[in-house]
């Protein structure tokens, strides 16, 4: 990126710094502030400390409630005092007013606010299940994703790892488990209410993250909520002065697993093993081997070791944030500005001209805005936004590490003595010419983030206010890097000849300025009503929503809906919420695009009934529940209208004519289905949040439920038709489980204690799905659990749900003669995996594999931690982890192709005859593999594991040493991630919570190491 660009991001956010700041610091008149504190029975209140918000000047009320004092037109006013809410007020409405304080109620404090769609309520108001997290909370990781921070954090949320890397560090999220088998799952995204990504944010620019799990809380989304909604809020300003942050982090990533290649001799032998259990000649001589073991020709007989020549030990990572906010009664001002900055793994991958390891920058803005325009009229203007820049090789990771994981040591010197890459016919991915001489690319990812959000009151109608909320964003990818292609050279019979593979090109720069646009708005208009009469509480909320996302090339997807809710509570005791929502979808056909979702909430706050006031240990109890439909139109369908046929023009068509041609033609792929409608998720939660011993501990349950009907299932239409088969919706699912958080606090002198932790269970069951007529009862998915288990391709991750019953390894020719036959391989012996006939017709096939119910989701996930601070030190742990979670090594074990012969370092633990008793795995093969190969439980493992996750040690220097150099706090701190892990795979080296990085073609997982500072002024 150049530096004209930077200096325009720059100057943007100083202008809206400039203008926030402007505005907060504009001259106001003077006047005298004054009034009366009165409490809920108008009786007066004495020592009611009452302060200005931005400079902290106070006073105290006298005995009849009295205050006075000067200052000016954009002050904030606090007014604060022991057992009630506190409160502030605007300097202008102050004029000999009466200021009303009511007790302070538990969950209804300052700190207490829940955002949820288009509102906020106090804790204790809440009839809805959402967990949340603030993002001070939250541990400062170098990290470029959001995804790491919020791991085992919150109770519902299942976060799965899929990938790692520079600009690559990607994950899944499931909120309370799966309910459908063919759909997306993936939860609603919300940031400041507007739909958009959120893992790409810093950290710092987040208040709070909170999941919303049920019906209560998802049926304001109508047709798109069934999955869950995460839901993060910005941080704003406040009516202080100003305030500067400064935040710097610097650290080491290492790999917390990796392949660990077999040396040439090791590999010379075993393939030779492999070549005779598969009744072939040895390829290697002994004088081979020999040469092999000593290294005494490193040209003829190489030996590389390619995992330490090209993967690091550790690349570094930086993080560096600033943040400045500040604001008056009239304007409120946060602004941030954060850089980020992580190499990649890759050694030796520097050409004279360009730079092939990867390497993401990352550059992070963002202001809010907070205008108090009039005593009616309030705005916020949001301006956020990132630029990514990803460098990286031209080839692709998994080309890259495929060579490097999978090439045999003895395949080729990686340099020829005349300096051309070495290679073969068989073996043409050179990691280094990969690395030095294949090109590489520069992706430049540029976001704009904008929201305006505007709320009029009605004045004629207290209570009533007019809202809108209208947001732009717009996303552009550029690509730019250099071109190169290299030939790989294998020494011929005569001295100096080779034989070339591939076409050495010369080095050009390639330059595409634009390569995609994607832009998005949202629309939100409404009203709120809320009032109080007497003991009786009333808020109506409605909004109509319309969305619209535009891509080049592509159709604009369009959302619309019309959500209601009605919220009641009698003596901020007894509270409940109706929510109605009208949406609409277009995948579905006309006349059936719309729906409606409804859904009731209660709660009871029991423990302010007489009958418990008295107990001495609980001091809070309250009882909630829900019900309600969500819908889901998102479909993995692969097209987007499935209510019309679907066709496509190709290359290759129907024969005509003696000539035998064949001209393009007009070909329907699939039929269509104008019934097709959405999943409906009937949710019902039921739960209670409880506080004891003088509220040190919070206990919150739930019991969860979902019926999810109307799934996508294959059609029972014979396949005779001649065509691709419709999906119905005649699916049926359910999962049920329950969930508790707990968390500790308490403070004793300079000792302070926080705790905490979560847990999930979760099991899903298929109802209904209609499956191949005659299937056996045994291979069916009625009845069993949602998901299958993962393992890893050369593709990507795989997964798979039938398997075949292992009964140990064959030990003999002799017990391979008396077992039933096993027809995937042309010929089983001693050492192979031997199989259980289920159907009993004494052989083993297709029709022996049993549907289980093995999952990669776990059915249980949960995290817990703490911290303590003493005397300037702070200390913090957090553990995340996961239970009757099921992995898959079949495709670890097996990984490879028949050039390499299938192995690596798992082939050591194989079986041979002297090793019968004491092997993993079976007989190594080079060819007729099938038999090994099956899926089946031969290859399961136990996914569970525990995760240190994040340990923090730091220091907060004494204010009378940062006070004199103008600071007003500095703070330094060591931390980890990633950093000890307790599994149940005995030995393997594997990751369990990614069982296929570091291996096959997947990037390693990263353990990271840091030390920071951060600074307050």
């Amino acid at each position: 990126m150049s530096l004209t660009k930077y200096k325009y991001i720059l100057s943007v956010l100083c202008c809206l710094l400039w203008a926030g700041m402007v505005l907060a610091q504009r001259p106001d008149e003077q006047l005298t502030i004054s009034g009366k504190v009165l409490g809920a029975n108008r009786q007066p209140l004495a020592g009611v400390n009452v302060y200005k918000q931005e400079s902290g000047a106070s006073v105290q009320t006298g005995a009849d409630g009295g205050f006075s004092f000067q200052g000016t037109a954009t002050d904030v006013i606090v007014f604060q005092y022991a057992g009630y809410i506190t409160i502030t007020k605007i300097a202008p409405e102050l004029s000999n007013a009466d200021v009303v304080l009511q007790p302070a109620l538990i969950d209804a404090g300052d700190a207490d606010d829940v955002y949820i769609p288009f509102g906020i309520r106090k804790k204790r108001q809440l009839t809805g299940t959402v967990s949340a997290v603030k993002g001070s909370q939250l541990p400062q990781l170098p990290s470029s994703t959001l995804n790491n921070v919020l791991v085992g954090r919150l109770a519902g949320l299942y976060i799965q790892q899929t990938d790692v890397g520079p600009g690559a560090d990607e994950a899944t999220f499931l909120v309370r488990g799966r309910s459908s088998y063919n759909s997306n799952q993936q939860p609603i995204i919300l940031v400041d209410g507007v739909q958009r990504n959120f893992t790409d944010m810093d950290l710092n620019e987040v208040e709070s993250i909170s999941v919303f799990k049920d019906a209560a809380s998802l049926s304001w989304y109508g047709m798109y909520g069934a999955n869950g909604i995460i839901s993060v809020r910005t941080k704003r300003g406040s009516a202080t002065r100003t305030r500067i942050t400064f935040d710097a982090q610097g650290g080491m990533q290492t790999p917390l697993s990796l392949t660990r290649p077999l040396d040439a001799y090791t590999y010379a032998s075993l393939y030779n093993e492999a070549q005779a259990n598969s009744g072939a000649a040895p390829v290697y001589n002994q004088a081979a081997l020999d040469a092999y073991r000593n290294g005494t020709d490193p040209i003829a007989y190489p030996n590389n070791n390619f995992v330490d020549q090209f993967i690091k030990k550790a690349a570094p990572v930086q993080r560096y944030v600033a943040t400045v906010s500040g604001g008056n009664s009239f304007a409120r001002y946060f602004t941030m500005i954060s850089y980020f900055n992580q190499d990649g793994l890759y050694k030796g991958a520097n050409n004279p001209e360009y730079n092939a390891n990867s390497n993401f920058q990352r550059y992070n803005f963002r202001t809010n805005l907070d205008l108090h325009v009039n005593k009616n009229l309030d705005v916020q203007v949001d301006v956020g936004g990132r630029i990514n820049s990803l460098r990286h090789a031209d080839a692709t990771n998994s080309t890259i590490l495929g060579a490097i994981y999978t090439t045999p040591a003895n395949a080729y010197p990686l340099l020829n003595p005349n300096g051309s890459f070495g290679g073969t016919s068989l073996f043409r991915n050179n990691p280094l010419a990969l690395l030095t001489a294949d090109g590489n690319a520069t992706d430049l990812t540029r976001s704009l983030l904008a929201t305006l959000t505007a709320r009029q009151k009605v004045n004629f109608i207290p209570g009533l206010s007019i809202n809108v909320l209208y947001s732009y964003d717009i996303r552009s990818n550029y690509t730019s890097g250099y071109a190169q292609d290299f030939a790989v050279y294998e020494p011929g019979a005569t001295a100096g000849s080779y034989s070339a593979y591939g076409t050495a090109t010369p080095l050009t720069f390639a330059n595409t300025d634009f390569n995609s646009n994607l832009r998005s708005n949202e629309f939100w208009g409404g009203f709120d009503y809320d009032k109080t009469f007497g003991s009786h509480g009333i808020n109506f909320t409605t909004r109509y929503m319309r969305t619209v996302i535009s891509a080049p090339g592509s159709l604009d997807d369009k959302a619309e809906g019309w959500s209601n809710r009605l919220s009641y509570n009698y003596n901020q005791r007894y509270f409940v919420d109706v929510i109605g929502t009208y949406s609409g979808s277009q995948v579905f056909a006309p006349g059936k695009q719309w729906g409606f979702f409804p859904a009731v909430s209660a709660g009871w706050i029991v423990s302010e009934e007489s009958f418990l006031k008295s107990a001495k240990l609980l001091n809070y109890l309250k009882l909630r529940a829900s019900y309600g439909i969500v819908g889901n139109d998102d479909y993995s369908l692969g097209r987007r209208y499935a209510y019309n046929n679907y066709f496509s023009r190709g290359q290759t068509g129907f024969i005509f004519g003696t000539g035998f041609s064949a001209p393009n033609a007009t070909t329907q792929n699939a039929l269509a289905n104008p019934d097709l409608t959405w999943e409906r998720a009937r949710k019902t939660s039921i739960g209670f949040d409880a506080k004891f011993l003088n509220q040190m501990f919070s206990l919150s349950a739930d019991y969860f439920q979902e019926l999810r009907s109307d799934l996508l299932t294959n059609s029972l239409t014979p396949s005779i038709i001649g065509q691709n088969l419709i999906q119905v919706n005649a699916g049926k699912a359910r999962y049920r489980g329950v969930e508790t958080e707990l968390s500790f606090y308490k403070k004793l002198n300079k000792v302070e204690l926080n705790l905490f932790g979560n847990y999930t269970y979760q099991k899903s069951k298929v109802l209904a799905i209609n499956e191949e007529a005659g299937l056996p009862a045994y291979q069916k998915a009625l009845g069993h659990t949602i998901g299958s288990v993962m393992q890893v391709s050369s593709s990507g991750p795989t997964y798979i749900s039938n398997f075949l019953q292992a009964d140990g390894i064959f030990q003999s020719d002799a017990e391979v003669a008396a077992s039933p036959v096993q027809r995937f391989a042309g010929t089983v012996k001693a050492g192979d995996i031997k199989y259980k006939d289920i159907n009993g017709d004494n052989v083993i096939d297709n029709l022996d594999f049993v549907r289980t119910d093995y999952n990669y989701v776990p059915k249980a996930y949960y995290g817990f931690g703490g911290s303590v601070k003493y005397a300037g030190v702070d200390v913090a742990v957090m553990f995340q982890g996961t239970a009757g979670r099921t992995i898959s090594i079949n495709n670890l074990v097996n990984s490879g192709t028949a050039s390499n012969g299938y192995l690596n370092q798992f082939s050591v633990n194989r079986w041979t005859p002297a090793n019968a008793n004491a092997a993993i795995y079976p007989r190594l093969l080079v060819a007729d593999r099938a038999n090994n190969t099956q899926n089946s439980d031969f290859w399961l493992r136990n996914g569970d594991y525990l995760r240190l996750k994040h340990a923090e040690i730091g220091y907060t220097l004494p204010a009378r040493w940062v006070n004199k150099i103008k600071l007003s706090s500095l703070r330094i701190y060591l931390s980890g991630f990633n950093l000890l892990t307790f599994d149940k795979l005995d030995g393997l080296g594997i990751d369990p919570e990614m069982p296929q990085s570091g291996y096959a073609f997947a990037y390693p997982n990263l353990r990271t190491y840091s030390v920071g500072i951060n600074v307050k002024f």
